[in-house]
């Protein structure tokens, strides 16, 4: 008895939830850059991923994106979640040519990689990654590497459900830098309590920063 009323509470629930959804239609003048399918909130049904370049131009980085994640409720797509404050614009950075997006579901987790030329010689790469609970996406974990062709090579990474959070930098010579006084290279393990997870449509690149022990730095995310 108990296992049919959980059953068909889950039943009443997924079909309120499909009529509260909306009906996707691609909006007018955006192209598809990418697609994704994965089970993002383990209910054995596969969600789909589109990412989008809007009509949207920002002056010197092309077009903003965005994506959604889509429900298939009885062979009709349902808009489930959008944002357009994580991805990078389609011509963002110094070679936007050269730019690299991809996404994955993977253990149930949405996982946002990009990369770019922020200048000729500087590389971007981030990583985040969102899982569903409690009736949102979280954000549980964030990469970034800054890097130059020769001179340094800077890494955070950030486990957010751990609290575990690692701090690397490195420096090299140059070729025809030789008189450059070489900064020591940095690197630190440490575990940073989080009182709250932030919440996938409230995150902004950049904006987020905590202490790192025993130091003036800080970790942004």
């Amino acid at each position: 008895m108990k296992l049919f009323l959980s059953f068909f509470s889950l039943l009443i629930f997924t079909m309120f939830q499909s009529q509260e959804l909306k009906d996707f239609v691609i909006p007018k003048g955006y192209e598809k850059v990418l697609e994704v399918k994965g089970n993002l909130d383990k209910d054995g049904k596969e969600e789909i991923v589109i990412v989008y370049n809007t009509p949207d131009k920002i002056e010197n980085q092309g077009y903003k994106r965005k994506f959604y994640i889509l429900k298939n409720s009885e062979g009709n797509l349902k808009i489930w979640k959008e944002n357009s404050a994580i991805l990078n614009s389609s011509g963002a950075g110094f070679y936007p040519e050269d730019n690299k997006l991809e996404i994955q579901i993977k253990n149930n987790c949405l996982v946002i990689s990009q990369s770019l030329y922020s200048n000729s010689r500087h590389t971007d790469t981030s990583k985040y990654t969102f899982r569903f609970q409690n009736g949102d996406f979280y954000l549980i974990g964030s990469f970034n590497k800054f890097e130059d062709t020769c001179e340094f090579s800077f890494t955070n990474d950030v486990n957010f459900s751990t609290g575990k959070a690692i701090v690397d930098e490195t420096y090299s010579d140059c070729d025809g830098d030789e008189n450059r006084k070489i900064p020591q290279d940095y690197h630190k393990e440490f575990i940073h309590k989080f009182d709250t997870l932030i919440k996938m449509n409230d995150f902004r690149v950049g904006e987020n920063k905590f202490s790192i022990p025993n130091s003036k730095k800080y970790f942004t995310y």
